[in-house]
């Protein structure tokens, strides 16, 4: 099955140049080849129509991949998509859910995880959250003003649920 993916692979090399009906079509012709249980067909169909701005025909597929099992680091990238897809569909929170459940697992794909869930915690109207937690992240690969910046992040962080330009409070 290295095969396969390699194909899979090819279609996302060349998805700038086919255009998006073009790569839902050639991953759902790959996506044929695997047996019905298997997660990733349901993963990739999902992510292409994603990619093709199809996002309330992606979440049924992601959906079904993880009902098959998907693990891995696969599974955290669908987490990411499938939280990116929903926060699209106007579902700012369940994005946030996802990100939140996935993140322990996140290994090298942290850093997207905290990025996609500042996209979702800003669409939730949690502006401030989100560049806190968005900086924290930042400053973690930064070699000078690391410290100033997870200050700023704290400060942030603690204000974000105090009201903003002198707001009385309710």
């Amino acid at each position: 099955m290295q095969d396969w993916q390699q194909r899979v692979d090819a279609v996302w090399d060349a998805a700038g140049e086919i255009g998006g009906d073009e790569v839902v079509r050639r991953i759902d012709a790959l996506a044929a080849e695997l047996p019905d249980d298997d997660p990733r067909a349901p993963f990739e169909q999902g992510g292409a129509r994603d990619s093709a701005g199809l996002e309330a025909e992606a979440e049924p597929f992601y959906r079904r991949a993880l009902d098959l099992g998907l693990d891995g680091r696969p599974r955290v990238e669908l987490y990411v998509q499938l939280a990116s897809t929903l926060r699209n569909l106007g579902r700012p929170r369940e994005a946030i859910a996802l990100l939140d459940a996935i993140e322990p697992e996140a290994g090298d794909l942290r850093d997207a995880v905290i990025g996609f869930r500042a996209l979702a915690r800003v669409d939730a109207g949690d502006a401030r959250l989100a560049a806190s937690e968005a900086l924290t992240a930042l400053a973690e690969h930064v070699t000078q003003y690391r410290r100033a910046l997870g200050a700023y992040a704290r400060e942030l962080a603690k204000s974000a649920g105090e009201p903003r330009d002198g707001a009385a409070s309710a």
